[in-house]
């Protein structure tokens, strides 16, 4: 989607680096102009507040609609600062280099404007913006709460009676573990009107892959009930507009429910998603049977991550590194196998893990200085570490499932003893005395059932890109493999016996059929 000509000229002369060190994604023309209308429905709208100025492509968009209305914008970046005053300037507006979080939390605003910065919990102060949150509404947040629900929970704190606030920011809080509290403190809070959900397959934001959402907030009579609405593609915009135009009806919302009806502890995409899973019984929630654990963690993969060649040139004997995928690109197939393994490390794949077992080898005393010297050792993770290039002591994963997908979930089956970085999950098999083993799990994972049953659990990002994180496949529903009958375990075990090296084209369907028959 279009951003204004401002923003594609400042975009242009500063470059994409220094964007992403301020997490500076420019809101499309057409959303800006709809959420304006939002704050302008306030009925005596003469303050507003933009927390992450930019540009000002709201305040340009509201002062051109509304007369007698004094902003205040905030930004930490001294570049766009700059360029804003040299290049743009408003009347109306105070434009201050300053801390949003750290300034005054009591002044109060008719109406609240913003797309905030997308920055994750390790890419800013957030012990210190947490403890802000804590400090000034009583409200405990997770310390992996990403920086744009920090905004939002302040904003909405400052609103005013009458007031109004529009945010669009990135949906995953919606589905995440530390969005029940955000969720929790919206609902809480008396002011969450509607939630509206951009199409999974379009970017809002042409840099940043993430499915965005419009949170609309007032602080009015009307708490009764929030509205949810999903935006499958640009020609729906139309939508937005019909549901700020009939406020306080939430008639043209895709689906209303009262606020006691609305769980902050579940997915809130059950409320604006539809999910045809099949109906199945005896359903069990799949840490019964394994437990997910994210791969390995190096805190510098460029660093960690060997080939053969590299390891050649650098004098690092064999010795010093552990067996490890480091790109789910090198895995094809539902299995891997130890010739697998070596034909990646052949074809010079990076499949090996730095992991010195002592500093009397000289090379690897060469490498690990070369590390400090470029500050590797200075890095978020390997900071934490001691020493900062051990590895985490983590066993082979039986199973792999990949993070990130397109088609569905990606299963391997390990039978090596090769480790993984954070490119695939871990799926460790939990001891039980009812014969689910690795061979049967996985069977069960690369079924068409098991594919439903855990699609209503993903976290979905833009393009078409969906994620799993471990505890999404942990609380997730499985079918119980445990009450099948010996006869049908040993069926599905065959089926995999048989197609693991070259699966035929219907020995899915064949799993399907025994799965479906059992608990259908």
């Amino acid at each position: 989607m279009a951003i204004d000509i401002i923003e594609s000229g400042y975009s242009e002369s500063v470059g994409i680096e220094h964007r992403k060190k301020f997490a500076q994604f420019f809101t499309p023309v057409a959303i800006a102009d709809i959420m304006v209308d939002w704050l302008l429905g306030c009925e005596s709208l003469t303050s507003v507040l933009e927390p992450a100025f930019g540009l000002g492509v709201f305040s340009r968009i509201l002062l051109s609609k509304a007369e007698n209305v004094n902003v205040l914008g905030y930004d930490t970046d001294p570049v766009i600062y700059e360029y804003y005053h040299n290049k743009v300037s408003d009347g109306g507006v105070d434009f201050l280099l300053d801390d949003y979080i750290n300034c005054d939390w009591n002044m109060k605003f008719d109406g609240i404007i913003c797309n905030p910065p997308y920055f994750k919990f390790h890419d800013y102060d957030n012990k210190k913006y947490i403890t802000a949150i804590r400090e000034n509404l009583g409200f405990r947040l997770r310390m992996h709460t990403n920086l744009y629900a920090v905004f939002l929970l302040k904003s909405i704190s400052q609103l005013a009676a009458g007031g109004r606030c529009a945010y669009i920011i990135p949906s995953e809080f919606l589905n995440s573990d530390y969005g029940v509290q955000v969720k929790k403190y919206l609902l809480e809070s008396g002011t969450l009107r509607h939630i509206i959900v951009f199409n999974f397959k379009e970017n809002v934001f042409d840099d940043a892959t993430t499915t965005s959402a419009i949170i609309l907030c007032a602080n009015d009579k009307q708490s009764h009930s929030v509205g949810f609405t999903k935006i499958n593609t640009s020609a729906e915009i139309g939508k937005i507009n019909r549901l700020i135009d009939s406020y306080p009806s939430m008639e043209n919302a895709d689906s209303v429910l009262t606020v006691d009806n609305i769980d902050p502890s579940v997915k809130w995409k059950n409320y604006y998603s539809s999910f045809e899973t099949p109906k199945l019984k005896h359903l069990v929630p799949f840490g019964t049977y394994a437990k997910v654990m994210r791969g390995i963690a190096t805190g510098a993969n460029e660093y960690f991550s060997f080939n053969l060649s590299k390891a050649r040139q650098l004098g690092i004997d064999c010795r010093h590194f552990k067996p490890c995928i480091c790109h789910s690109s090198d895995v094809s197939g539902i299995l891997f196998s130890d010739s697998d393994y070596s034909d990646a490390l052949n074809a010079d794949k990076d499949v090996m893990i730095f992991n010195p077992l002592d500093l009397n080898d000289a090379h690897v005393v060469e490498y690990i200085r070369f590390g400090e010297d470029t500050d590797i050792n200075k890095r978020f993770l390997t900071s934490k570490r001691n020493p900062w290039y051990g590895m985490e002591n983590r066993m082979p994963a039986p199973i792999w499932v990949g993070v990130f997908n397109r088609s569905g979930l990606k299963f391997v089956r390990n039978e090596t003893n090769t480790l993984n970085l954070t490119t695939f999950h871990c799926i460790y098999v939990q001891e039980n005395l009812f014969g689910v083993d690795a061979d049967l799990l996985f069977t069960y994972l690369i079924s068409n059932c098991a594919k439903n049953l855990f699609s209503a659990s993903a976290r979905e990002y833009g393009n078409g890109l969906s994620k799993f994180e471990p505890n999404d496949l942990n609380k997730a529903n499985m079918v119980d493999l445990g009450i099948l009958d010996e006869s049908c375990k040993k069926r599905l075990r065959e089926l995999y016996y048989a197609n693991k090296h070259n699966a035929d084209p219907f020995f899915i369907k064949k799993v399907d059929d025994i799965l479906f028959s059992a608990f259908g």
